[in-house]
């Protein structure tokens, strides 16, 4: 299914996702079942549906609104290989990638998996961590817990220690 992603749902325009306009995929398919997930639909995967590379590229190569896109969960490194392909896929168009994780930073640099370490080096910004209920904080700016982590990817794997972004 490598031109396929499992998807719980896409919102073409978002403005809560990350800064800007953004288009959002929410994977389907999440081993971390957060209590108090805020999407706890894509946890199931049994649940979903398939939707074409190609076509989810299409959609966002359509739209010169957009200031990135964000990936979303369920849980985004599950499925690395294909998220690659669609971010090959826009390229060209210069948008920031944000990919929210249950993992966190240090699980997916060490992952032997070579896909996963493709995908974290084609991430911008990657929110770490569980959502943890007793750290629910609404004042933080796209995060849902104090120990989840906006972390600038590209300066981290350059400097070799872990940078976190600040979206102020």
């Amino acid at each position: 299914m490598c031109d396929k992603i499992k998807i719980a749902g896409i919102v073409e325009e978002s403005i809560v996702d990350g800064p800007g306009i953004r288009f959002v995929i929410f994977t389907q398919g999440c081993p971390h079942k957060c209590v108090g997930c805020h999407n706890p639909q894509t946890h199931d995967f049994n649940m979903g549906r398939y939707e074409n590379i190609d076509k989810l590229a299409k959609k966002i190569d359509e739209n010169p609104l957009l200031s990135g896109i964000t990936l979303s969960g369920g849980e985004p490194f599950l499925q690395p290989l294909e998220l690659v392909k669609l971010i090959e896929k826009i390229k060209n168009k210069n948008l920031n990638v944000i990919t929210y994780t249950g993992f966190t930073y240090e699980q997916l640099i060490q992952s032997k998996n070579k896909n996963v370490l493709e995908f974290l080096n084609k991430t911008d910004i990657l929110i770490d961590g569980k959502f943890i209920l007793d750290l629910k904080d609404e004042n933080l700016m796209f995060r849902g817990s104090s120990n989840q982590r906006a972390i600038d990817v590209k300066r981290s794997i350059k400097e070799n220690r872990i940078v976190e972004y600040d979206f102020k």
